[in-house]
């Protein structure tokens, strides 16, 4: 399985969107350099106030491009960073992999998958009701979050759109992603 990298974004202060760049640069174990969201701890505002000791889980954000189209459809104009993410894709399903997948980012960037980003009410300041066309429920009533994937890095690189993407399923039996 593999991808493309359609997109890399990254902010060194705090807001809900994050501009586009020519490249950004993962630190392994810290996630994108200058980012907000870089440490080896939580950096997330809320998860800061429950414990600013927790690991951070949530270095590099990904999103799916083709989940633009999707809400495209309903009325909605997102474009890559937008919604936060530091690195958008094409050609994976990213909510399908499991917990420990390895994504080769280009030549020398790996990331671990942790899990699912939590969408949160900013969603909705971006665009009013934005936040229920990433967030739903499924036909059994389980909680379907689609606002993409976190992960931490284990080998640093730079990446830059336009860079492959190559996926490296953990052994042994695949955890769902959950929330992180």
């Amino acid at each position: 399985m593999s991808g493309t990298v359609t997109a890399v974004s990254s902010n060194g202060e705090y807001s809900f969107t994050k501009p586009n760049r020519e490249s950004i640069t993962l630190l392994a174990g810290l996630g994108v350099a200058g980012d907000v969201h870089a440490g080896v701890t939580v950096k997330h505002r809320s998860r800061v106030a429950q414990d600013p000791t927790q690991p951070n889980l949530r270095q590099v954000h990904l999103i799916h491009e083709e989940l633009f189209a999707e809400v495209g459809e309903r009325g909605f104009d997102v474009a890559p960073g937008q919604l936060g993410e530091n690195v958008t894709t094409r050609g994976i399903d990213l909510l399908g992999l499991p917990v420990g997948t390895l994504l080769r980012i280009g030549s020398e960037a790996v990331v671990e998958v942790t899990g699912l980003r939590n969408p949160c009410l900013q969603i909705d300041r971006f665009q009013d009701g934005l936040l229920k066309q990433v967030v739903g429920r499924d036909e059994a009533g389980n909680v379907v979050r689609k606002a993409g994937i976190m992960s931490v890095v284990v080998a640093g690189g730079v990446i830059r759109p336009g860079d492959a993407i190559e996926v490296e399923l953990p052994q042994g039996p695949h955890r769902p992603l959950e929330r992180v």
